[in-house]
């Protein structure tokens, strides 16, 4: 008897769900070339038993400043582990790629500590690690194409019975497609009366978009009692000050953490998107694995409105598309030229055009079904191909303290013109600023921890936060004015930047308040208000520039015991914030930059230097 065919093991760790994307055309890819791969989550796979496994593809994105995904965490922990030693898993060969975004700082970082890692732990590589960038002009896929036909490659070089066929020979795409990974099941009884957050927790359990462990159920809801337009007319941006109170039951959070929401999609678009795919939007439905099939979990589930579940769940007027989406409309496609035109999108040649017209455009699932009249597809491949909707994260610029059984939340309306001059608003942004008070809509959310922990009033507060930046520590200077009523609290310097003072300056009114004499922000309190506006001058003027400006003081502070948090833009804002800092401690200690850069990396590693920035 020959030597059995190989199986390769693909580990994925997601965020947003691109690492997902990802892992699973890498098992397409091996299974099409006679390769049978297994796609698990890391959060789903048991650690203890990474050594029996021969071939495994780890594919792992990068969030925020260098962040793990949360599906990551326990299993990143568990290979910490001193005990596990430099023979732990040296019959395994491994590969990673990563997906991030050059803009940030920690540029792949979660990919590139994990391959030291498996190496250190005596893992053999099969290929050097692939890193896929937000920042390509086709996005991480412009890496992972070459990538893929290089590991396939070498893998059969380790050993020809991964492909037994050889690494070349595919089977056509158009001659085979896989099942659906998730079964709709039609029910005729309608299901007894639930409450809001139950059809929540419902639908959306049953949503294969699962990235994690989440909760389907919603913390709770919130209410809107206000709506303010803080930017002043003439501004190129809509930045809008939104206050909520608590429905029924209150949820207890601190300065720093985040709140997310989950944004309703326009009503005309979900029932457009139902009528294209020829659903009937009344019927009760539960969707399922297909894997359980035959087990009794598929009697347990109680069914849902597939309207319901397609508002709740499924993101039909924002979202783009994957490319197996595309791949999976050319063998419904009826119109040859509709099926030519599909497959060119989905194959590698036409990855690039396929980029343009898809992602650049921010073209929407219902945008593309109405591009290609002729795709009818089953709902089962629409219910596991539509990408997910998801909760839209926000710094919360409130005080539990200061705003009892409130949610304050600052936020920028996204708005922006397409390459081919299409107007694409931010789904959840464009919402919340389409609401009034007088609705009293009922706004499902989600409460946890940011990457800026609640500083205890004792600790002296170095702040940089310019645009929506300011948001936390709107939050943090409310907080610590209550504080200071009763006892003493430390100093607090705030670094504010925007555009122009005349339109751009949010909150204006707040941070001069407390810069007033004895106020939270006054020099007599040892502390002070900074501004940059950016434009009104012809030398532009940032934050990092008034943080130079003021070296001495900032200096005197960390010296203090001080901790820097900084909130805003991921683009250049944070590492320039961290050179104008690195100069000052190089000018301060007489060291070169490199000492200034391991100064403040201790700084991080005692949790005194934090970091919140988004794209």
């Amino acid at each position: 008897m020959g030597e059995k065919p190989r199986k390769l093991l693909v580990l994925y760790a997601s965020q947003t769900g691109n690492a997902l994307d990802a892992a699973e055309r890498i098992g397409r890819e091996a299974e099409r070339r006679g390769c049978a791969a297994s796609i698990v989550s890391a959060d789903e796979f048991e650690a203890s038993s990474l050594p029996d496994e021969e071939g495994v593809v780890f594919v792992v994105s990068t969030t925020g400043q260098g962040d793990s995904p949360d599906s990551f965490k326990a299993f990143w922990r568990f290979l910490l582990q001193r005990n596990l030693g430099k023979y732990w898993l040296q019959q395994v060969r491994y590969a990673v790629f990563g997906l991030g975004d050059s803009g940030y700082q920690k540029y792949n970082f979660v990919a590139k500590k994990l391959d030291k890692r498996l190496s250190d732990l005596g893992a053999t590589t099969i290929i050097e690690k692939g890193l896929g960038d937000d920042q390509h002009p086709s996005g991480y896929e412009g890496t992972l194409d070459p990538w893929m036909l290089s590991l396939w490659s070498k893998l059969y070089q380790i050993n020809p019975k991964y492909f037994p066929k050889g690494p070349d020979v595919m089977i056509p795409q158009d001659e085979v497609i896989d099942q659906p990974k998730y079964m709709t099941l039609y029910h005729k009884r309608e299901p007894k009366l639930l409450a809001e957050s139950e059809i929540i927790q419902r639908a959306r359990g049953m949503s294969p978009g699962k990235l994690s462990k989440d909760k389907s159920k919603p913390d709770c809801f919130l209410k809107m009692t206000r709506n303010e337009v803080l930017t002043k007319a003439g501004s190129a941006k809509d930045v809008r000050h939104f206050e909520f109170q608590f429905v029924s039951s209150t949820i207890g959070y601190e300065v720093g953490d985040v709140v997310e929401l989950l944004p309703s999609q326009n009503p005309s678009s979900v029932d457009a998107f139902i009528e294209r795919c020829g659903l009937d939007p009344e019927s009760f439905i539960t969707v399922v694995p297909r894997e359980t099939e035959n087990s009794g979990e598929v009697l347990t589930q109680a069914p849902i409105r597939l309207k319901t579940f397609v508002e709740l769940t499924m993101d039909v007027t924002s979202a783009s598309p994957r490319r197996y989406f595309f791949e999976v409309m050319s063998f419904y496609a009826t119109a040859e030229h509709e099926k030519e035109r599909l497959q060119y999108f989905a194959s590698s040649e036409g990855r690039d055009d396929l980029y343009n017209y898809n992602q650049k455009e921010r073209r929407s699932v219902l945008e593309v079904l109405e591009d290609f009249p002729s795709v009818q597809i089953p709902f089962e491949w629409l219910v596991q191909l539509v990408p997910t909707l998801k909760p839209r994260a926000f710094s919360i610029s409130s005080s539990p303290l200061a705003h009892p059984a409130q949610v304050h939340l600052t936020i920028s309306i996204v708005s922006w013109i397409t390459p081919y001059k299409r107007t694409r608003k931010g789904l959840c942004s464009s919402w919340l600023a389409s609401l009034t008070p007088e609705q009293e809509i009922n706004i499902p959310v989600w409460f946890h921890k940011g990457s800026l922990p609640a500083p205890p009033q004792s600790l002296p507060l170095i702040l940089v936060g310019p645009g929506t930046g300011c948001a936390p520590f709107r939050g943090f200077i409310a907080e610590r004015a209550v504080q200071a009523q009763s006892s003493p609290v430390a100093p607090v310097m705030f670094f504010f930047g925007c555009r122009n003072e005349g339109t751009d300056f949010l909150y204006r009114d707040f941070w001069e308040f407390h810069a007033r004499e004895g106020g939270m922000l006054s020099e007599e309190k040892g502390g002070g208000f900074y501004r940059a506006f950016s434009r009104d001058q012809p030398k532009k003027v940032y934050v990092q520039h008034k943080i130079r400006e003021m070296s001495k003081k900032v200096w005197d502070l960390l010296c203090d015991g001080a901790a820097v948090y900084v909130a805003g833009s991921s683009t250049k804002m944070p590492s320039d914030v961290m050179s104008a800092l690195e100069e000052i401690v190089s000018e301060e200690t007489g060291g070169s930059k490199e000492d200034a850069s391991r100064w403040l990396k201790v700084l991080e590693k005692a949790g005194r230097y934090n970091v919140e920035a988004w794209s």
